[in-house]
């Protein structure tokens, strides 16, 4: 396994994170102890989760799993990076949403509770607050990093915009801010590249890409065996809008004898602005499958034909759309 640090931070964390959206919906407490197992013996100590994962309103279902997986001892919560999310609704009541300071403490015990854990490494914001200011947000998490309950603070979702807004407010409060950004990233959604990316690459904020797949489209959806997903009317609606380009994408992965999962994956690990593409298997055979990525080196040429296929936005702004 490879390791990185974490933006300019000083923690080193693995090049896959293993994302558990799908824990308790999908996987199986057992699979999913299992699952979470295995990513330890391949060498990944990077786990990501949220509160509201698990989507029954309130009860934190994946931080509860694993949580109960932490318990079992044997080492797991000293080697795993573990980062949890905040902001989602967790009630009916008016303030058990979003980043109050009030919320911001009340979630956060809410989930070291369900984790079974004195803390948490990567305290993330699930998406940007636009009615609650920064120095109140900032206030809460430094009170947070002083209580020993959160290590480091990350966000999710955010413009370029609010990367710099966030990092200057947290400067002149001489405090560390954000050290990592989990946004949707992959060959076909490469919207990012125009602000977010140069405002990670500038602030030292580590980039966590999230649906590294494109939902199922860049995992070899043409062949039912290997996508196994076709039968979501959503992606066959998004197969049916693409088609001329995925038989093109999945001809080239074809050519070099390589998985369209595993070239997707590759592809991210390759842009030097990204940390540890989030990988969400919903079995251990996903699972071990996307180790495959680690060792895959993409030539120029192939790197080319994918930019061709896929062109994204022409660069960073403002020389993407204008001179």
């Amino acid at each position: 396994m490879q390791y990185v640090h974490l933006g300019r931070s000083g923690l080193k964390v693995s090049r896959l994170c293993l994302g558990t959206m799908n824990f308790g919906p999908q996987t199986s407490e057992l699979d999913s102890f299992a699952m979470m197992d295995q990513a330890l013996e391949q060498g990944i100590n990077f786990f990501d989760t949220a509160d509201v994962y698990g989507w029954k309103l309130g009860k934190g279902w994946t931080e509860q799993i694993i949580g109960r997986w932490l318990s079992q001892g044997g080492g797991r919560r000293e080697k795993v990076v573990l980062a949890t999310k905040v902001f989602g609704r967790m009630g009916e009541w008016p303030n058990q949403s979003r980043l109050s300071a009030r919320h911001i403490k009340q979630a956060c015990e809410a989930s070291l509770r369900r984790l079974q854990t004195e803390w948490i490494d990567l305290y993330q914001m699930h998406h940007v607050d636009r009615e609650t200011p920064w120095e109140e947000v900032w206030q809460a998490m430094e009170q947070l990093v002083r209580e020993g309950k959160i290590v480091y603070v990350g966000s999710s979702n955010f413009a370029g915009w609010h990367l710099a807004q966030a990092q200057e407010v947290a400067r002149s409060r001489h405090f560390l801010g954000l050290v990592s950004e989990q946004s949707l990233y992959n060959l076909n959604e490469r919207t990012i590249e125009l602000e977010v990316i140069p405002a990670c690459e500038t602030y030292g904020i580590g980039l966590i890409p999230w649906s590294p797949l494109g939902r199922g489209l860049l995992a070899g959806v043409l062949n039912p065996v290997e996508g196994g997903r076709r039968a979501e009317e959503d992606l066959k609606k998004k197969v049916a809008q693409s088609l001329q380009k995925l038989e093109a994408y999945e001809a080239l992965c074809a050519q070099i004898g390589e998985r369209p999962a595993d070239v997707a994956l590759a592809w991210l690990l390759h842009q030097k602005a990204v940390t540890a593409p989030i990988i969400g298997p919903r079995t251990i055979e996903q699972l071990d499958g996307a180790i495959r990525a680690l060792s895959l080196s993409l030539s120029h040429d192939t790197l080319k034909q994918l930019d061709r296929l896929f062109p994204g936005p022409g660069g960073t702004a403002p020389e993407a759309y204008a001179w």
